[in-house]
């Protein structure tokens, strides 16, 4: 009876442990922090700002885009004013954030009359890691400031996930000790 128990006991520790360590992959938000460094204009300096997307819809295979339909959201910080996805000229088509065969190629930005982070000015449907100073909407107005670095942030462990493997390993010590104690009863 003593062992019919403890097997159940242990069944459900491993249960737990195992539900909460392979779940079934499924879409992610992912964060990217980004930071500016203007190394010539008016402004020069660091500026600093980050995005998420959904990545669901990702392949992983050739060029891809993802835009404000995949969850795409944009904060950046720059000369003292906070802008976002919204702020883009071309909202909500644009902004968008780029890959090849998977990899982060970078976002396409352009706020009128401010900044256009993006591959090339001559084509702002691709991603990169250009910072241009613009003049209006006129792609024509860019000048090349500097450049755009991406840093993946990492993702924080479900509490979910965390709380069940607490739970088992509490199991597992309380079972443990048990055992222990039980053995020198007899």
């Amino acid at each position: 009876m003593k062992l019919a128990k403890d097997i159940i006991i242990a069944g459900f520790a491993v249960t737990i442990l195992v539900a909460a360590v392979a779940k079934p992959t499924q879409a992610a938000l992912v964060n990217y922090g980004f930071t500016v460094n203007a190394t010539s204009g008016q402004n020069p300096g660091q500026y600093s700002g980050s995005f998420q997307y959904d990545d669901s819809t990702l392949t992983g295979i050739g060029e891809e885009n993802l835009g404000v339909s995949n969850g795409l959201s944009i904060l950046f910080d720059y000369l003292g004013t906070q802008y976002t996805q919204a702020s883009d000229f071309d909202y909500p088509a644009s902004p968008i954030v780029s890959f090849t065969n998977g990899n982060l190629s970078g976002l396409s930005y352009l706020v009128e009359d401010r900044f256009f982070i993006g591959k090339d000015s001559g084509n702002p449907n691709i991603g990169g890691t250009k910072f241009y100073s613009i003049l209006s909407a006129d792609l024509l107005s860019t000048t090349e400031l500097g450049t755009v670095t991406y840093t993946k942030s990492t993702p924080v462990p479900e509490s979910m996930t965390v709380g069940s493997v607490a739970i088992a390993t509490a199991m597992g010590l309380g079972m443990k000790r048990k055992k222990k104690v039980s053995g020198l009863a007899n």
